[in-house]
């Protein structure tokens, strides 16, 4: 038996603790879709953004940009004329789906996030790419990727945290100079315990979705395989996208986009969070706010650009989002506090739902009673968007409304909004 191939396999068996997977068959197994998930975090500003409000006569200010400016337009979408989104809505309207009026049903981080992020108001339910990756992959490497926020996996997949992708090379290949190091009798009394636990972990009762696959089908000959290739296509550090500063803010939003296009690139994950904190703007809004969505959309513009370059932009869905939106006022320290009312945006080419807005709001950002069917205002017979609202529909788009994890976590007596026909 190969010391290498033994040790790689046990050290693959270690690795595959919640947070880090290796992988269990060959990588680039997969041909569909590939899902991003950006979260900005601490609630981003709708009415700068994607649901842009001038100010109400006999109302307080809502924008001071709307003293100066007025509403912008590109093809049947509007934009606050605020930050970078000017570029952003002339380059991607056509492939955008906005979803205003989102109501997250609270002012707390902690509640919006997950309710937004995992469709339910309480702990418990997977993120969508959490249920992605357990459907649509779950034998990949590493198939679920995260640079901070909320992922929760409800123990349907694991997710990956890699802040240091200098270390992937030495994860992959751990055994440079270490051959001599270990006699064969302790290299096979490791191979027969590692057998021994991969057996009695694939004997287990009541064993997670997929499970039975991880453990029936691990091979240690292919353990590092994929990881490998993935960590051979990252560049050197001067050559990876470098973190920003602007005062107490920081972002590695480019950086986790160019990852993330790898890891689509090699086949090793099909799923991923990326994460921009800082949009909790109590105070110093305007100037705070237009930074932080401006590097928001520059580095969704990086994504697209870097995923076109590298030939995986064509399957790409991304998705982002927030925890809620701002105040339709400001504050005494010309900040904005907690609202409720947030959106979504859903991106993806040459799809005949794109280049439109749903959901609506008034003037003063309260959301109104929208029809599921027509997807238009009813103030009669219409319900609220909820995030429940949103993430059923993706779950059918997607393509996992009946997998076993959505059956495990499904949301009953939820309205079917047609957001995309």
């Amino acid at each position: 038996m190969n010391r290498r191939s033994v040790l790689k396999g046990l050290l693959a068996v270690a690795a595959a603790a919640p947070g880090f997977r290796l992988p269990l068959v060959h990588a680039a197994d997969y041909f569909g879709k590939l899902f991003v998930f950006v979260q900005a975090d601490g609630g981003w500003d709708p009415t700068s953004f994607c649901d842009p409000k001038a100010n109400t006569p006999g109302e307080k200010i809502i924008n001071h940009w709307a003293l100066r400016d007025e509403i912008r337009q590109a093809g049947n979408l509007t934009y606050a004329p605020f930050a970078n989104n000017q570029a952003f809505f002339e380059k991607y309207h056509r492939m955008m789906l906005v979803i205003n009026g989102v109501d997250a049903q609270t002012n707390a981080h902690s509640v919006g996030i997950v309710h937004n992020w995992s469709g339910r108001n309480s702990e418990g339910y997977p993120t969508l790419g959490a249920l992605c990756a357990a459907h649509h992959a779950p034998t990949l490497p590493i198939p679920y990727l995260s640079f901070g926020g909320f992922s929760n996996t409800s123990g349907l997949t694991r997710f990956t945290r890699i802040d240091e992708p200098r270390l992937l090379h030495e994860i992959a290949d751990p055994l440079d100079g270490m051959e001599s190091v270990i006699s064969d009798a302790d290299w096979e009394a490791m191979a027969s315990h590692r057998a021994g636990t991969v057996a009695r972990l694939a004997a287990a009762p009541d064993l997670l979705p997929g499970d039975e696959m991880h453990f029936g089908f691990y091979d240690s000959s292919f353990a590092t395989e994929g990881l490998k290739v993935y960590a051979d296509a990252i560049p050197p550090e001067d050559e990876l996208e470098q973190e920003v500063e602007r005062g107490n803010f920081r972002s590695s939003l480019r950086r986790q986009a160019q990852l993330t296009v790898l890891a689509f690139k090699t086949g090793v994950a099909v799923s991923a969070d990326l994460w921009l904190g800082g949009f909790d703007t109590h105070a110093n809004h305007d100037p705070d706010h237009e930074w932080l969505l401006a590097n928001l959309t520059d580095a969704v513009d990086y994504l697209w650009d870097y995923a076109e370059e590298h030939g995986v932009a064509n399957r790409m869905v991304v998705v982002l989002g927030s925890d809620f939106g701002r105040t339709n006022f400001y504050n005494s320290g010309n900040g904005k506090d907690h609202w409720p009312i947030g959106s979504y945006i859903v991106m993806e080419k040459n799809r005949s739902w794109a280049g439109r807005a749903v959901g609506e709001t008034d003037g003063l950002h309260f959301a109104y009673k929208m029809n599921p069917t027509t997807v238009r205002r009813d103030d009669a017979h219409g319900t609220i968007i909820y995030p429940k609202h949103v993430h059923k529909a993706l779950r059918g788009y997607l393509g996992v409304q009946y997998s076993a994890g959505a059956r495990r976590f499904p949301f009953h007596n939820t309205e079917d909004f047609r957001f995309f026909s």
